[in-house]
């Protein structure tokens, strides 16, 4: 059997994820997730070099692995791959997989302590070589690098960010709108919690309502996911085959919006807006420090185009961390987010591979790499 036949016997006969007990897991903002577990899936032998891969945004584990072959820097041959579901996806503990409701607010700090917590209790890991993510998982991959300094190599998160920026939260307050909107309900705004009508969080939703609230959701979102030249150059169509935009509208961001749970939109929505890496001790608040804590070589690639993780903001991160530890690279992309998402565009699939590689191969070792006890 060659070398490619193995890793595709690896993938294809490997579950499509497993979970880990967290217990009665308290929570960063008080209270605590009953119960609690953590959706993950790993590729590679354990006694290979760890890297940890969070998953991003309403996305499952299988929507990671577009990035791990042998053809690939995230090859199974030479690492030890974790990937991670974001509490609240559908597959980690989640409004739709459990009877707590109304469900608590979840940081990404509370994200990471489960993910630390898995990899050193159920995995046996003490270090890592890298951890990287897209999207919520760049921003995942900002709060290891502030909250666990010591114990990765290297962070790339890319298409993301250490801090949800205001314009974020716009955008994050309209598609929440319009999720909201169907069950005739407020946002109560960007920290205030999800819904405006305090008692109103218990909520149960009819068919109809998740039709036309998804519909909605869908569509809105679909204005920042890409960029204005994505859609002035009509790449809707040779990217995905759609025959018009409305075509595109009703079978990619329609489609995906409907494959999702409102709740578990809602309860994600909210971690993302909570995120901010200097809302932890011992920072207080202070994004300066908290970025300057960074130990890490700290790869930052975000799109030229992004809409809401602009190079604006990444720029300004790494200028926050010490000399030599953050480096900045941007996706010369017309993609917007998707520059660092599920791939459509296979050249900023090579670019970011590219990179990746490249620091996998040049960052010194900070500490050992190999798993402490088998899983």
């Amino acid at each position: 059997m060659s070398l490619a036949d193995k890793l595709e016997s690896l993938v294809l006969t490997s579950p499509e994820y497993q979970t880990y007990p967290l217990g009665d897991f308290s929570l960063q903002k008080g209270g605590t997730l009953p119960s609690a577990f953590l959706a993950y899936k790993t590729f590679g032998s354990p006694s290979s070099p760890a890297i940890l891969y969070p998953g991003w945004f309403s996305g499952l584990i299988s929507d990671n692995e577009w990035l791990i072959g042998s053809d690939k820097a995230l090859n199974p041959e030479n690492y030890f791959i974790i990937i991670t579901g974001l509490i609240g996806n559908g597959q980690s503990i989640s409004p739709s997989n459990s009877s707590i409701s109304p469900f608590p607010d979840v940081t990404i700090y509370d994200n990471v302590r489960a993910q630390h917590q898995l990899v050193t209790d159920k995995l046996g890991i003490t270090h890592l070589r890298l951890i990287l993510g897209w999207s919520m998982g760049g921003c995942q991959t900002f709060q290891w690098a502030t909250q666990y300094p010591d114990f990765m190599d290297i962070c790339v998160p890319f298409c993301g960010s250490a801090r949800t920026a205001i314009h974020n939260q716009v955008f994050l307050e309209g598609v929440k709108s319009a999720l909201l909107a169907a069950k005739g309900r407020k946002s109560a705004g960007s920290t205030s919690g999800r819904v405006e009508d305090k008692g109103s969080e218990d909520r149960k939703w009819t068919e109809e309502e998740k039709t036309v609230g998804l519909k909605a959701f869908g569509r809105a979102y679909a204005g920042w996911g890409f960029s204005q030249a994505f859609y002035r150059h009509e790449l809707y169509k040779s990217g995905y085959g759609a025959k018009d935009l409305e075509d595109f509208m009703v079978t990619f961001w329609e489609k995906w919006a409907l494959s999702k749970d409102p709740e578990n939109l809602l309860a994600m929505i909210q971690t993302w807006q909570l995120g901010d890496v200097s809302r932890q001790e011992p920072f207080d608040g202070d994004f300066e420090k908290a970025m300057g804590s960074i130990k890490a070589k700290t790869l930052v690639l975000p799109s030229m185009t992004d809409l809401y993780f602009p190079p604006e903001d990444s720029e300004y991160e790494v200028k926050c961390m010490k000399p030599g530890v953050g480096e900045l690279d941007i996706y010369p992309s017309i993609w917007g987010h998707w520059a660092g998402g599920p791939p459509g565009n296979m050249e900023d699939v090579k670019w970011l591979d590219d990179r990746v590689k490249k620091i996998l191969a040049e960052a010194p070792e900070l500490g050992s790499t190999k798993k402490a006890t088998t899983a």
